[in-house]
């Protein structure tokens, strides 16, 4: 098993060559053959990602089968069927890293500025359980003069939606505070690019 600094490294290289668009097929279908697969997987990480159709955390990253635990909901929420899912994972498989992988433009960061500026009436309540989520990273924001310029005011609020989830995660399970505490995980930020296909590790640094 890799360690979560070697993980990082390895989801760090395999974006850069998503970015310069090298051909990595043999790596995508055949990384690991699924005769392997059948009776375990070993993921190198974790991801906790949107459900936007443009961001396949496997493609992102040029990984291939069985090499990512991805979870994916809108606007990468954190709830406790994703921190169960981080759990199991991470104790199961022994995975050292978790990304929580935000991304520009995103659609539920979006919708929750529109609605907390202008609320919907008769909104699904299902929608407004994901406002909901994302509300507290961004609310905040709305009271400064990022609420004169739109464009930074969504970056800004993806990022902090970002850092949120990060927080609930190292901070929301005795699991997982347990297996930070003695070493074993290393939960991070990241935001992918939609523009240019490049992810920005939000903290570098592999701590804790």
């Amino acid at each position: 098993m890799l360690t979560a600094e070697q993980a990082l490294d390895r989801l760090k290289k395999g974006n850069q060559r998503f970015v310069e668009n090298i051909e990595q097929n043999e790596t995508l279908a055949n990384h690991a053959p699924r005769a392997e697969l059948v009776q375990e997987q070993k993921p190198i990480a974790i991801i906790l990602g949107c459900s936007d159709a443009r961001v396949p955390a496997e493609l992102v990253f040029t990984q291939g089968l069985g090499d990512l635990f991805v979870i994916r909901v809108a606007g990468n929420i954190v709830s406790p069927s994703q921190i169960g899912s981080v759990e199991f994972a991470a104790a199961m498989f022994g995975t050292p890293l978790v990304v929580v992988l935000g991304h520009t433009q995103c659609g539920a960061v979006t919708a929750t500025l529109s609605e907390l500026q202008q609320p919907t009436e008769n909104q699904s309540p299902n929608l407004q359980a994901i406002v909901k989520r994302v509300q507290p990273s961004v609310e905040k924001l709305l009271l400064t003069d990022l609420r004169h310029d739109h464009t930074a005011l969504i970056r800004e609020a993806v990022r902090a939606n970002v850092h949120r989830s990060v927080r609930q995660l190292r901070r929301g399970s005795d699991i997982l505070e347990n297996l930070i505490s003695d070493g074993s995980l290393t939960i991070v930020g990241a935001e992918y690019a939609i523009e240019t296909g490049k992810v920005e590790f939000l903290e570098d640094s592999v701590q804790a």
